[in-house]
């Protein structure tokens, strides 16, 4: 049990750092371990959306005076469906379709990140939110790591960090409320999860102070590549993990 906790409580750190330095990421780092500690897949992806819940709404609340409204609602609100949807459907899937889909998941968005994600560029209208939207909703409600689709569409709409930290955290923290009360419907937040997030909730404080401190230091000018570099990264993580 004690071994369990310091690996969460590590991964947390680690997660939280990445997320609050580069706006995304948390979702995508530990459920490249999260998975194989908790009983079920399902319960793997809402303590993830927990504690990425816990993440944002710091970062939301210290931000909350860059966020833009109009610019969050259009691929919220699609996110919001289609994750809904993906987290019914993933009540009647079992754990070892999962891992498959996941696998061959991963694979595809790792190819996109690599070899295309600077060259292929989301439009910023209506459409080009839709279309991340829905992708992202997919993803958070599949495999809880709903961001990269976001990020490469409010990177390429929005020139300053701290707008696009404010948008990215708010779409973040929406989508995971949301998604813990249906994961929470569908029977996946169980006593293993609430013992789980008590474990974590200390790392997520220490990796958001110290991404802070980071993230405050990255100039604009280079705060793009910041994101770009970390998707690249991800895509690595992805194939190999």
């Amino acid at each position: 049990m004690f071994h369990l906790f310091v690996i969460i409580f590590l991964l947390c750190i680690c997660a939280s750092f990445i997320q609050r330095t580069t706006g995304f990421g948390f979702g995508v780092f530990i459920m490249t371990m999260l998975p194989f500690l908790m009983p079920s897949y399902g319960e793997a992806t809402t303590l993830s959306g927990l504690l990425a819940m816990s993440n944002s709404l710091v970062i939301c609340i210290r931000m909350r005076r860059y966020l833009e409204l109009r610019r969050l609602m259009p691929i919220l609100t699609t996110f919001i469906i289609v994750s809904t949807f993906s987290i019914f459907c993933l009540k009647r899937m079992d754990d070892a379709v999962l891992h498959i889909i996941l696998g061959v998941a991963l694979v595809l968005v790792s190819v996109y990140f690599i070899f295309f994600s600077n060259r292929i560029k989301i439009p910023a209208n209506r459409k080009g939110q839709i279309t991340a939207g829905a992708i992202s909703g997919l993803m958070g409600g599949f495999f809880g790591a709903q961001g990269p689709p976001a990020v490469l569409y409010f990177v390429s709409t929005v020139k300053d960090k701290n707008q696009y930290m404010a948008l990215m955290q708010s779409y973040l923290l929406c989508g995971n409320i949301m998604m813990t009360m249906v994961r929470a419907y569908n029977g996946f937040l169980t006593p293993t999860v609430g013992w789980d997030y008590l474990y974590g909730i200390g790392g997520v404080a220490i990796g958001t102070t110290i991404g802070g401190y980071v993230f405050r230091r990255i100039s604009n000018k280079w705060f793009r590549y910041v994101v770009y570099c970390y998707i690249g990264i991800s895509g690595i993580i992805m194939l190999v993990v």
